[in-house]
């Protein structure tokens, strides 16, 4: 019935739409005046003219923002009714949050003091399309008028041009992008935290939502003509973030800060890493820890965790003075690059601890070293930099033959570890991962232990560095410890 709905929109009141938004724009809208400084489509004949398919670059497309800051961005679509909107924006300035509003330009045609309000509170305004429309129905012609007309109608009444355009339900085709670029826009937007409060959740189970899946230049997705909730989900929101010191700021801002990743082949040492398959002669170490004089330990940590975790561990080890070696799934670092490169620029090394996290004398020796190259380049492409050469495999179980067929991919350090508490076990208490690594512990002893969420470790660390340095001991990267021997 939906798609029903929407093919009737699309075929007979578009075009309506589009004649009351020409009228509009050249004069006959709420603000009652012309203003030709704004838009360069005034007439129906005009519109009524064929669009040629623009043939230059596709714009950017934009789910999440390359950066390491702890930064994060909440974006809201559509416009919902004067009071619910004062409500939300009202709440907005309770937590000091600046968002981004991806409005439709039928909506600020309608109510354009919506749009000035959200402005004069330090929000950012950009395009929902002109009535958001289902695209991938549209013709590249129609999706080019949708956006051009919503443009000029923000424009008129804000006087704001948009640079970004969002679909209404977020998802985008090469003709979108293709007619976001032929309207000369910056990029086309979508988002990586969808807590889908369109499916009429409270306002706390979006707040959780968010939690769980905050990230640093995360686009936040939420709607402002649906649920009621959203307007109370606020508190949750800024409670998440504050809680590990992340910031909520427009879009915008948050482009503008980060930056853009290389492609993984114009990366040094991307390709550090190969299939091989002719290992049965190839020579590896297995090290479990280094024969040196003095009080030096290797902290290492295993796997991969949520941002709250990960990102307390960086606060605890750099309240220490401390460096550490992260041995990193890759599979959770390709939905959370960002994460990844935060922890280099921690001053931490970063090391292999394969995709998939497998057992490696589970799998074939061609299938170990599928998902360890995959993991190489994954990892290599987050933190934008040739990772440690150090690979970890899952579970510290391996053979000889898997040994030799990791060595022959250009891995022949094998980081195995000498000290565990078995802190990936919830079972084990703080009191007990202390009591394990500061009784095993000695020199050149590689410790290792978890970045896994809902475990003890957090909890045992700063007791750890404060007794291992009482101790007389200093913590250095795995790898520069192998340097000592």
């Amino acid at each position: 019935m939906d798609v029903g709905r929407e093919e009737i929109a699309r075929r007979h009141f578009a075009p309506m739409i589009i004649v009351l938004a020409l009228l509009f724009i050249a004069g006959c809208g709420t603000s009652g005046s012309r203003d030709d400084s704004t838009n360069n489509l005034n007439t129906k004949s005009e519109v009524d003219q064929p669009i040629t398919r623009y043939t230059g670059e596709k714009s950017r497309e934009i789910s999440m923002v390359y950066t390491a800051k702890r930064e994060l961005s909440l974006s809201f679509n559509g416009m919902g009714d004067a009071e619910t909107m004062k409500k939300l924006l009202d709440e907005l300035d309770t937590y000091h949050i600046k968002a981004t509003f991806f409005l439709p330009g039928m909506r600020v045609a309608e109510e354009p003091d919506i749009a000035k309000d959200i402005l004069d509170r330090g929000h950012e305004i950009e395009s929902n399309t002109l009535n958001g429309l289902d695209m991938s129905k549209l013709s590249y012609e129609q999706i080019y008028k949708e956006i051009k007309l919503s443009n000029q109608v923000i424009a008129k009444e804000t006087g704001v041009t948009p640079k970004y355009v969002r679909t209404k339900s977020g998802d985008f085709t090469d003709d979108v992008r293709l007619a976001a670029a032929h309207n000369g826009m910056e990029a086309v937007v979508s988002y990586n935290i969808n807590p889908k409060d369109r499916d009429m959740k409270d306002a706390k189970t979006i707040g959780d939502y968010v939690k769980r899946y905050i990230s640093r230049g995360g686009i936040i997705s939420l709607n402002t003509d649906i649920n009621p909730e959203v307007i109370s989900s606020i508190k949750y929101i800024a409670e998440a973030a504050d809680e590990i010191g992340y910031k909520l700021i427009r879009l915008e801002q948050l482009v503008e800060n980060g930056g853009v990743r290389k492609p993984l082949e114009q990366i040094p040492g991307y390709d550090a890493a190969k299939i091989n398959l002719d290992y049965q002669d190839e020579k590896y170490e297995l090290i479990y820890k280094v024969n040196t004089n003095k009080k030096q330990v290797a902290l290492t940590f295993d796997d991969w965790g949520s941002d709250k975790t990960i990102t307390k561990i960086l606060d605890i080890l750099a309240e220490h003075d401390t460096v550490a070696t992260f041995f990193l799934r890759a599979k959770g670092v390709e939905t959370n690059p960002n994460l990844a490169r935060a922890i280099v620029e921690g001053g931490h090394d970063v090391a292999n601890h394969s995709y998939n996290h497998p057992v490696v004398t589970s799998i074939t020796p061609k299938e170990l070293q599928e998902d360890l190259v995959k993991a190489h380049q994954v990892i290599t492409d987050a933190i934008q930099q040739q990772p440690v050469m150090l690979f970890r495999p899952p579970t510290g179980v391996v053979d000889d033959e898997r040994a030799k067929a990791i060595a022959a991919t250009g891995y022949p350090n094998i980081a195995m570890y000498e000290v565990t508490a078995l802190d990936w076990d919830s079972s084990n208490s703080a009191n007990d991962i202390v009591h394990d690594i500061m009784t095993k512990s000695e020199r050149g002893s590689i410790i290792l232990l978890h970045m896994l969420d809902d475990i003890h470790t957090i909890e045992a660390l700063p007791r750890i560095l404060d007794g291992m340095k009482s101790k007389g001991f200093t913590f250095v990267k795995m790898a520069d410890l192998i340097e000592e021997q």
